[in-house]
């Protein structure tokens, strides 16, 4: 059996953690890097808003319009919006008080203030104090929307300002990015 001198294990031995050392620092960076690439690209706490996942609000006010992401406005605003049901945007709605209920601890418990993505943040931002009725008086939608002449949102296909998914036709999904923006004719 050949022996090794105390130079030659202590050499061996210092190659040895340092390859361990490399491996570990590999994988956690690795895995950071998956992890950041996840949270980018896949999870919804990143820029996009969590698509609407509640059906009682789906069906009691996407039946008449666009189910707007509850974090596009804060809590207050949709609280405002829900008491005043007998004047909402020139239309008389009525709602039964426990889908009502059911609406409200959706719109409330998922608002601007709640979540984790981005542009909720900055219209939470922008806001300030301010409870706003409309999605389309948020400082931040309207300068997002600037450069849009006011001619566009009264074409047929677009209708207004508020029917964001006109153009945004990921909309529903909570995605309203530049690259998924098809401004009909």
């Amino acid at each position: 059996m050949k022996r090794f001198t105390k130079g030659a294990r202590l050499a061996a031995g210092l190659a040895a953690a340092v390859t361990i050392i490399a491996l570990v620092v590999g994988t956690a960076s690795s895995d950071h890097g998956r992890h950041r690439y996840r949270r980018r690209h896949h999870d919804y706490g990143s820029k996009h808003l969590a698509p609407v996942n509640n059906p009682a609000y789906k069906q009691h006010c996407g039946a008449c319009h666009f189910a707007y992401q509850p974090a596009l406005l804060p809590s207050g605003s949709w609280i405002k919006i829900l008491a005043r049901l007998d004047k909402h945007f020139g239309q008389q709605v009525e709602l039964d008080p426990g889908p009502k209920k059911i609406i409200t601890g959706y719109l409330t418990a998922n608002a601007a203030e709640h979540s984790p993505a981005k542009r909720a943040r900055r219209i939470m931002r922008c806001l300030g104090t301010d409870t706003p009725l409309r999605i389309t008086d948020i400082p931040y939608i309207r300068r997002k929307h600037r450069k849009l002449s006011a001619v566009v949102f009264k074409r047929p296909k677009v209708g207004s300002f508020s029917n964001c998914a006109a153009c945004h036709t990921s909309a529903a999904r909570g995605v309203y990015d530049d690259d998924d923006v098809r401004i009909p004719k």
